[in-house]
């Protein structure tokens, strides 16, 4: 397990569970939402984003996170391991729920500079109001993995396909810390 890609409806936590696997592998984290998103949430033009995502997952090792279908071909192309983040969508609205009104609320950066705002969460738009984005991608992406681990397509990846937070716990916790 060199090449991990971690996907998951948005609030699944991604990107904690991906910072973590990274760590105790002692590779790269590479998060997509943070090479996407460019300075006032401006979109990385796909060509440049495409680029810059083949030549970080060229490298011998790294864990990504992230479910940008204009670069799976090639994270999966690479990877071969693939964490799915499989939880019930009462969760993830929990999690992304209270996540959001957190970062809006303490006016965390996330990436180049940009912040939630509380704007969007009046939004009923779901490109603007992540809460409803996770709302109505959640049926589409939990289809979309549940038919990739049985997809010829993506025969040479290992899944691991987690429904309950402890079973990741548990999976994260026996993966050796580099350097043990």
């Amino acid at each position: 397990m060199r090449r991990v890609s971690v996907v998951g409806t948005t609030g699944s936590g991604k990107t904690t569970f991906a910072a973590t696997l990274s760590a105790r592998l002692g590779v790269p984290h590479i998060e997509l939402d943070a090479i996407y998103h460019q300075p006032n949430w401006t979109p990385l033009p796909e060509g440049e984003f495409r680029r810059r995502i083949a030549d970080l997952v060229a490298e011998e090792s790294w864990v990504a996170d992230g479910n940008y279908s204009m670069v799976r071909d090639l994270v999966w192309g690479a990877a071969d391991t693939v964490v799915v983040l499989g939880y019930t969508r009462a969760l993830v609205m929990r999690r992304v729920v209270a996540r959001t009104f957190g970062r809006t609320w303490r006016r965390q950066e996330l990436w180049n500079g940009n912040r939630e705002r509380w704007t969007n969460l009046l939004s009923l738009n779901p490109e603007q109001n992540i809460i409803l984005w996770s709302w109505h991608t959640y049926d589409k992406n939990h289809k979309r993995y549940l038919e990739a681990l049985s997809d010829p397509d993506f025969a040479h990846l290992k899944f691991h396909r987690f429904v309950l937070p402890d079973q990741a716990a548990d999976f994260l916790s026996s993966v050796k810390v580099m350097g043990e």
